[in-house]
């Protein structure tokens, strides 16, 4: 599968942070686009940086050459992670400016699979309006709210019981969090 992970200069970069760490170079073709503001959220939530499988390829914000900018060679997948309003409304309205937004636009008119995981609370009318109109359009959201159920212990394993429902999503076989199980009797 080819799947672009954008990752945006909202708080929760530790969401994008494991599910790189979760997707497999070698099974899928990774391409990782960050926003203008990705590098200083980057900066103050990962101290050691992001960090990047080998064989995961990275594209220039502002490059409109990657290939996955053209609907004729369009991903399979493109997961926005976490997501800010601000990009979350551009996408909305079809404001195409860099690398970022052409990609989701073009996954959103070819129909493929387009997962926004927003990290924003309280939501206004505006955001609102805006995740209609992605819905309506084809989009996921998918916001980072974690369970709890399976009493996590680590921060990250409270980020992997969102990053498994974006695996699960995608179509990736994934063991991260237990499933949800019926009562016992």
């Amino acid at each position: 599968m080819r799947i672009v992970v954008a990752i945006t200069g909202a708080s929760g970069v530790l969401y994008a942070q494991r599910l790189l760490d979760k997707l497999d170079p070698n099974e899928h073709e990774i391409n990782v686009i960050l926003s203008s503001y990705a590098q200083v959220v980057i900066s103050e939530e990962l101290p050691a940086g992001l960090q990047l499988r080998k064989g995961v390829a990275t594209h220039s914000l502002k490059s409109m050459n990657a290939p996955f900018a053209s609907g004729s060679n369009a991903p399979d997948a493109m997961v926005v992670i976490p997501c800010s309003m601000g990009t979350l409304g551009r996408i909305a309205h079809g404001y195409s400016e860099d690398v970022l937004l052409r990609a989701a636009d073009v996954v959103l008119k070819e129909k493929k699979k387009l997962i926004l995981v927003p990290r924003e609370t309280p939501l206004n009318l505006v955001h609102i309006k805006n995740f209609e109109l992605l819905v309506l359009a084809g989009a996921t959201l998918l916001p980072a709210n974690p369970s709890f159920y399976t009493h996590p212990k680590t921060v990250e394993e409270v980020v992997d019981t969102v990053v498994a429902r974006v695996l699960d999503h995608l179509g990736v076989t994934n063991g991260l969090v237990p499933r949800w199980r019926a009562e016992r009797e």
